[in-house]
């Protein structure tokens, strides 16, 4: 368990958002603007093109369709300080629609959200906060991806019934004071 003292005088977000996929010049979250996410998104690449590719091969439209939408990159992180241990909470980005688990101003988030982290090659293969489901870590580990994930269950509420998401288990920072971060730290989203 963690020093809940401690980590009060040293709280600091570290991330709270995924986004542009930099040298890949891709998205690689799902999130999109709240509504008809259809008009908005590539249609995803036919048949299973993530067996035989690295993250690296990927089109834009391969690596945005890899995000699953579970919200569990877009939770407010602590960082405790002296350990660098980084802990996450069951608080939202602001921007985080926590209903849809997508966000709600994507194309602005970089300007509403200054500690917005992009989500490129880099982040994937050095963030250890990645949620172990999440499928860029999952490709990049040469595994598969899960039955929930969109593209092999045809359907993007399966992340939510399979209980992945972060629907129904979060608050929007909004909501939630910062001194009290440290008392909303959770184990749920890195298992």
């Amino acid at each position: 368990m963690t020093d809940q003292g401690k980590l009060r005088e040293g709280v600091r977000r570290v991330a709270v958002n995924a986004g542009d996929a930099g040298s890949l010049a891709a998205v690689a979250c799902g999130h999109v603007e709240s509504g008809d996410d259809s008009a908005q998104q590539p249609a995803p690449p036919p048949g299973r093109f993530w067996h035989g590719k690295s993250l690296a091969q990927m089109s834009a439209a391969e690596w945005e369709s890899l995000c699953d939408g579970c919200g569990r990159c877009c939770l407010v992180k602590l960082e405790d300080d002296d350990t660098g241990e980084v802990y996450t909470t069951d608080v939202a980005c602001r921007l985080l629609d926590c209903e849809t688990c997508r966000c709600s101003d994507y194309d602005n988030r970089f300007d509403k959200v200054a500690d917005c982290l992009k989500i490129d090659l880099d982040a994937v293969e050095n963030l250890s906060w990645l949620p172990p489901t999440c499928a860029y870590r999952l490709i990049d580990e040469g595994k598969d991806l899960y039955w929930w994930h969109h593209l092999v269950s045809g359907s993007r509420e399966t992340v939510h019934l399979a209980g992945i998401s972060v629907r129904g288990r979060v608050l929007s920072e909004d909501d939630v004071e910062i001194e009290d971060l440290p008392e909303r730290i959770v184990d749920w989203p890195t298992q």
